[in-house]
C-alpha cells in the first residue's frame, strides 16, 4: 500500500472487500482488531437469525455500498485472463513460463482494447 510522503511502504490496506461467503463473525473480528474497515454484506441467514433474537441481535454491519460495487472490477479481470485455456488449467511447470503466458495474455488484450487506433 502506498504511503503519501516520505517513508517506507503501508503493510495494511484500509478496507478489505469480499463477498457474503467471508461474512463471518471471526473474518469480521480479525479485520477490526487490525484497524481494517470490512466491505462484506451480511448473509441473508445470519440477517435472519439478527432480527429473530431483536434487541440483543447487535446492530447491522455497516457496508460501503459504493466500494462494494466497485470490488467485481477485479474478478472480471481474472475472468479475461482465464479465457485464455492455458491459464486457466496451469499446465506450466515453471513460474516464469506461467508469467510468460500472463504477459502474452495481456498484450492480447491490451491489442484488442487498442483496435484500429493509430
Amino acid at each position: 500500500v502506498p504511503r503519501i510522503g516520505k517513508g517506507r511502504a503501508r503493510t495494511r490496506p484500509d478496507r478489505a472487500l469480499g463477498d457474503k461467503a467471508y461474512s463471518s463473525k471471526a473474518n469480521r473480528n480479525l479485520l477490526r482488531s487490525r484497524g481494517i474497515q470490512a466491505v462484506i454484506p451480511e448473509r441473508s441467514d445470519q440477517q435472519a437469525n439478527r432480527k429473530r433474537r431483536g434487541r440483543s441481535g447487535g446492530r447491522p454491519v455497516g457496508l460501503d455500498r459504493e466500494a462494494y460495487k466497485r470490488r467485481n472490477v477485479v474478478e472480471r479481470s481474472f475472468n479475461t485472463f482465464k479465457q485464455w485455456r492455458g491459464l486457466a488449467t496451469r499446465y506450466d511447470k515453471l513460474a516464469l513460463t506461467y508469467r510468460g503466458g500472463v504477459v502474452l495474455r495481456a498484450i492480447t488484450i491490451w491489442l484488442k482494447e487498442l483496435g484500429d487506433t493509430p
